[in-house]
């Protein structure tokens, strides 16, 4: 993206969307006209038939019933919380600057500009918020948002998740270089058993595993299976847990030699963290970062039918404790002068992984960057790095100084926020 001006510079952007379900068609529905509320979905008490949504619908997740969906997972599937402090929230400053809606760029693969209220609702954005020097300097929701509502962040949740690891790196409680089978047992017989800790957080791990989502016969299929907490098809012999799956997943390659985006890396990850602090990615969540971050609200993961949350993607929050989350990692851990995450934790992402392995995946849109504890690095003149999720979910930290200022951007769409 090609801003054409500095109002984003030094600043903090938080935003969440739902446009990526949108299904082939002609001429798909507008942000205005998919708004779950126009649509009326789940309105009344009942609803009328053809406007509920069931966890059991084939095409809860298609667009556009995807708009109401990701801020109700609550409601449809089980789910473990995220405890945030009993002591109130820490408020944000707000200092609106309404120039930012005039901000210009040119999207990829166009040659004609855009403003940042244009494309609020090209991208089907549920809600965007954007943090300077500490204050929020834009906010704005839409579609199922609202300043209270608990949003799905996809894979933003993957990097929650290599944060953790890499502070239990940080701390000395994990070996990055151990063997998966060292510290996980059961895993010894499966393709993760001969990975090292540092090869699982890089995905750098070679996996006989497909997560096409086009291919109904991709194994990512057999996981969301394995991960359901619904009953299983008649005859159905296969896992049924996050951990069981992992557990049968075969090895094609070496490990080390290329990066691969599997979001079984990740609870494997989720796996390691339970076994070496004895909770589960949520509580620890809870007990070192929401708990002391002054959340507005308790967060929540879904889980799978023994309770096990998903590290690789069922985290949900509002915006401003996603923005709280964004702040804490471009202070360098440090929120309110207090070091509640390591500050090495952090530096070790942002130094960044192998660019070589990266490019070996084909991400022609991200040349010269890299992955490391599950964030996406840029490597640019900024030094930015991302957590992305797959329907736009971004968050974006630019760590950058210009007269003494520092940078965070979260943005759906997972366009940059760039001088």
């Amino acid at each position: 993206m090609s801003a054409k001006r500095n109002a984003l510079f030094g600043t903090f952007i938080a935003a969440l969307m739902s446009s990526g379900g949108v299904m082939a068609q002609d001429a798909p529905a507008s942000a205005q006209a998919s708004n779950p509320e126009t649509l009326g979905w789940m309105q009344g008490f009942p609803p009328p038939d053809d406007r509920i949504i069931r966890f059991t619908d084939p095409d809860y997740f298609a667009f556009p019933k995807l708009r109401w969906t990701v801020c109700n997972f609550r409601a449809l599937m089980p789910n473990t919380a995220v405890r945030n402090g009993s002591d109130g929230a820490d408020v944000l400053p707000v200092a609106l600057d309404a120039g930012i809606d005039d901000l210009s760029f040119t999207p990829l693969g166009s040659d004609e500009t855009m403003t940042w209220d244009e494309a609020f609702d090209a991208n089907y954005t549920d809600a965007m918020l954007v943090m300077h020097r500490g204050r929020i300097v834009y906010e704005r929701y839409d579609g199922c948002m609202a300043e209270q509502v608990l949003h799905g962040a996809m894979s933003v949740t993957k990097s929650i998740t290599g944060l953790i690891g890499e502070v239990l790196v940080a701390e000395g409680r994990l070996d990055e270089s151990a063997l998966m089978a060292d510290l996980i047992p059961e895993l010894a017989d499966s393709a993760f058993g001969d990975a090292t800790v540092r090869q699982v957080l890089d995905m750098t791990t070679a996996l006989d595993y497909s997560e096409d989502y086009a291919d109904p016969e991709a194994d990512v299929w057999t996981y969301a299976q394995a991960g359901s907490t619904l009953p299983p098809p008649e005859g159905y012999e296969g896992p049924r847990s996050y951990f069981e799956f992992l557990e049968t997943v075969r090895k094609n390659g070496t490990h080390g030699e290329a990066f691969g985006y599997r979001t079984i890396n990740t609870d494997a990850v989720g796996w390691l963290i339970a076994r070496t602090t004895g909770m589960t990615v949520a509580d620890w969540l809870a007990e070192n970062v929401w708990t002391r971050i002054g959340a507005e609200r308790e967060a929540f993961y879904t889980v799978d039918s023994i309770g096990t949350p998903f590290a690789g993607g069922g985290f949900n929050a509002t915006l401003r404790d996603m923005g709280r989350l964004g702040q804490l990692i471009l202070n360098d851990g440090v929120w309110n002068g207090e070091q509640i995450l390591p500050a090495a934790a952090i530096a070790r992402i942002r130094e960044g992984g192998d660019k070589e392995a990266f490019a070996k995946a084909g991400y022609d849109l991200l040349p010269g960057w890299s992955y490391r504890g599950m964030w996406w690095v840029s490597h640019d003149d900024h030094g930015a790095f991302a957590a992305r999720g797959v329907h736009g979910q971004t968050i974006w930290i630019d760590p950058s100084r210009r007269d003494g200022d520092r940078a965070l951007c979260l943005e759906p769409g997972g366009r940059k926020c760039r001088q």
